[in-house]
């Protein structure tokens, strides 16, 4: 799935599950290693990481289409921190709604831990959630990103 606004952009895909065999562990058996490319003015890097499980990566494209919808409010600033919408077990990808008007909406992925620029990896590193790009995005954009992500879920089911 591939997020651009022409100046940032994040491309998210899912490459494999962590461990090929099944063991009988809902959790084991169902990490899926997620790469990632982000591009912004700052710098350039890429990830692959054991961040989603399953099922909360058949979230992504709800939350989504409920972005494009309207249905996802607008967050802000919460005591300092901008939190996402769409929280995970691992705490290294996350979403929100950062604007929103007539033309597009303006949607935020949190890059924490392993996903983070390697700037802020380390001793640097910020809290969670603390990086994050923003993403103009008309309905159509949202939507077609929604389709794309589960495209590419269909070799990974759920696998207990």
């Amino acid at each position: 799935m591939r997020l651009s606004d022409g100046t940032n952009s994040v491309d998210l895909r899912p490459l494999r599950y962590q461990f090929p065999v099944v063991c009988g562990n809902p959790w084991d058996d169902n990490w899926l290693i997620i790469g990632g490319s982000v591009t912004t003015p700052e710098g350039r890097w890429s990830f692959a990481d054991p961040c989603l499980l399953t099922d909360e990566a058949r979230t992504v494209a709800a939350w989504l289409r409920g972005a494009a919808a309207g249905t996802v409010p607008v967050t802000g600033p919460d005591d300092g921190s901008w939190w996402p919408d769409d929280l995970f077990v691992e705490p290294v990808l996350g979403f929100g709604v950062a604007a929103r008007d007539e033309e597009a909406v303006v949607i935020r992925v949190h890059l924490s831990l392993e996903a983070a620029p390697p700037w802020q990896r380390g001793d640097a590193k910020p809290g969670l959630y603390q990086y994050w790009v923003g993403i103009r995005l008309g309905t159509a954009a949202l939507l077609r990103a929604a389709e794309e992500w589960e495209r590419s879920l269909e070799p990974f089911p759920s696998r207990s």
